[in-house]
């Protein structure tokens, strides 16, 4: 890379693109010769056809989605490279007051597990009466929210593609759509669910850790091409992100960062929903305040290296959801989208991954597909 590099990157309004907005905005990405122009997106098929046209150099992304573009799923084959995660967890799990009323007459919601008991109660008398089955919303189908919703309900017994709707929704659209009464819940990416909180139609059931105690979130990804042929760009990218985050979890810096992403540019929401957000500290509900100091991960722990054994753990995923077919050199792709070697080559640091760990049902050893999925009694088997 030689002189300034011009370098298109779309996103979509969440906080957990903190880094990528902070090394914007502070200067990090131009101190690494980068001209950003970040372009906002409503939904994530928009970025996902954007980049990989190449009207996108770079993209704010659904790690699953980049295992899916690689492996040609839903769309044209485009192999992705992630060579830096912008963000693990952050999402939650939020229904309406309506469907929460329900909820708790039926059983505890407390636990993940108990929830997911009532939420069985609720969808079988819901059956016995005729009426409508509940309709959640997430934001793609190659996402965490999905997975994150769909091993929740069947941990209850609840099949989700045979006892209820799932529907994908860009993340800004959840909140109206929940006040309409067209959801019964969702899972999003912050700052949705503590939006809908404050609008008073919402409460959050659950935090996205609580499911899946690690999950990589959202990645910063480029077409693979780009990625192998200009490794200079690649690495001032990731030096700018990792930048960008450091600022992020200084706390002395809380409050200007959550102004900064406050404003229209970036989130565009009020700036003391965001500060919540990042303290892991977040209202679940009129009267009640939940807190997680791993709600939202961004630069902390090592968090920002890639481990390819998270993306076979998304691979068991597509697998178990039907989304995929097994094969080995489809699992060999996909663990190839996630790129520590970029990652290291840029900044180097510790290798400190730790397991996704789901709060039920077996744990993934890497490539132990077969054995893994028999472990559940819903999803498919290979």
């Amino acid at each position: 890379m030689t002189g300034e590099a011009q370098v298109k990157i779309g996103f979509i309004p969440l906080v957990d693109a903190a880094a990528l907005f902070i090394a914007t905005h502070k200067g990090f990405a131009a101190a690494q010769g980068l001209d950003v122009e970040l372009i906002r997106e409503v939904s994530w098929a928009n970025i996902r056809d954007k980049l990989a046209i190449g009207r996108f150099d770079a993209a704010h992304l659904l790690a699953p989605m980049a295992v899916a573009s690689t492996l040609g799923l839903g769309h044209v084959r485009v192999p992705l490279a992630a060579p830096i995660n912008l963000a693990m967890n952050g999402n939650a799990i939020a229904v309406s007051t309506a469907l929460y009323a329900e909820l708790t007459a039926v059983g505890e919601v407390g636990e993940p597990a108990q929830s997911a008991r009532a939420l069985a109660k609720v969808v079988a008398r819901r059956q016995v009466e005729r009426r409508e089955p509940l309709t959640f919303g997430m934001t793609f189908p190659f996402s965490m929210h999905n997975y994150q919703l769909r091993y929740w309900m069947a941990e209850g017994g609840v099949d989700p593609d045979d006892d209820l709707r799932l529907i994908a929704l860009p993340p800004p659209y959840m909140v109206e759509n929940l006040a309409r009464g067209q959801l019964d819940g969702f899972c999003v990416g912050a700052p949705w669910s503590s939006v809908a909180v404050d609008a008073g139609v919402g409460v959050i059931l659950h935090f996205g850790c609580e499911i899946f105690k690690r999950a990589p979130e959202k990645v910063l990804a480029l077409r693979e091409s780009v990625a192998d042929d200009d490794p200079d760009l690649v690495a001032a990218l990731i030096r700018a992100v990792y930048k960008g985050a450091a600022y992020v979890d200084e706390p002395q810096n809380l409050e200007e960062v959550s102004r900064i992403l406050s404003g229209p540019e970036y989130v565009g929401v009020d700036a003391e929903i965001i500060r919540r957000v990042l303290t892991g500290r977040l209202r679940v509900n009129g009267q009640e305040t939940r807190e997680r100091n791993d709600y939202l991960i961004i630069g902390e722990a090592g968090a920002m290296r890639p481990d390819p054994r998270q993306a076979e753990w998304i691979y068991a995923q597509m697998l178990r959801w039907r989304q995929t077919r097994y094969s080995p050199a489809m699992a060999d792709k996909a663990k190839g989208v996630l790129r520590p070697d970029l990652f290291d080559a840029a900044v180097g640091g510790a290798h400190n991954q730790r397991e996704i760990a789901a709060f039920a049902g077996p744990s993934f050893d890497s490539g132990s597909y077969g054995e893994y999925l028999a472990g559940f009694a819903i999803g498919q088997r290979l």
